[in-house]
């Protein structure tokens, strides 16, 4: 017994792809599977990786000044953390930093909002084209009662659409929509801790300072790095200052 019936596919897909089409436009949706495709390939790094990441920054930045660490800015390879990089060893002020910062935030946002919008509505269309292409074999069947042999075709086709609807929202659609949301979520928080830390090395708070102010981003149970006691006395002037 088999369950592949290529026209009950192909109603049930093909619905599914039509009623996209008409709701969002072909641009958008391709942009929606790249930006899929993109979550897939990049691993989304933790808040202890970017808690050590921003603090060796800030010790070179403090150790060996903007030029060194404006020639390590390349190398670093997510395009949000470069970003403040850059404007950092631009010697960019706070308010155009930030309003920088909250502007790829908000690009980001947009991009997880439409995707997962475009497959919670795959989700929502998917059994009613199922249902739809039932209805079409149905109606094939009994336009034809008197001729016996079109009879198993017809119901096969009725029942497998049915199911291939069923099958794409439940183990394709709703998952992946969910996923987009987990990761919207745990995307933007990773924005956040990396904008925190940018502004903080904008402001040329010591690297113990950083981190500390980073901490609170740290997931329960993370054994949380302990700083060398050498940057204690510049923590303790820029936490007066920052009093």
């Amino acid at each position: 017994m088999t369950y592949f019936h290529l026209p009950a596919l192909l109603v049930t897909l093909g619905g599914t792809l039509l009623s996209v089409l008409v709701q969002f436009s072909l641009s958008g949706t391709v942009h929606a599977l790249q930006h899929l495709l993109h979550v897939i390939r990049r691993p989304l790094p933790t808040a202890p990786t970017i808690l050590r990441r921003l603090r060796s920054y800030a010790i070179t930045a403090r150790r060996d000044g903007l030029r060194q660490l404006e020639a390590d800015v390349p190398s670093e390879s997510d395009s949000f953390m470069r970003l403040g990089l850059e404007l950092i060893t631009a010697e960019t002020d706070k308010e155009s930093l930030q309003s920088a910062l909250e502007r790829e935030c908000l690009v980001l946002d947009q991009k997880y909002r439409s995707c997962r919008r475009l497959f919670e509505m795959m989700a929502s269309a998917a059994p009613a084209w199922g249902m739809i292409g039932t209805l079409f074999a149905l109606i094939q069947m009994f336009s034809q009662l008197n001729d016996a042999r079109q009879i198993g075709p017809s119901l096969a086709m009725a029942l497998t659409t049915t199911l291939y609807g069923v099958l794409m929202t439940n183990l394709i659609f709703i998952p992946i929509a969910g996923r987009l949301e987990t990761r919207h979520t745990d995307d933007l928080q990773i924005r956040q801790m990396m904008q925190e830390g940018l502004l903080a090395m904008n402001e040329e708070y010591s690297p113990v300072l950083i981190e500390e102010r980073l901490r609170a981003w740290l997931p329960a149970g993370v054994v949380k790095p302990v700083a060398p006691a050498a940057s204690d006395d510049s923590s303790r002037s820029d936490s007066s200052r920052a009093a």
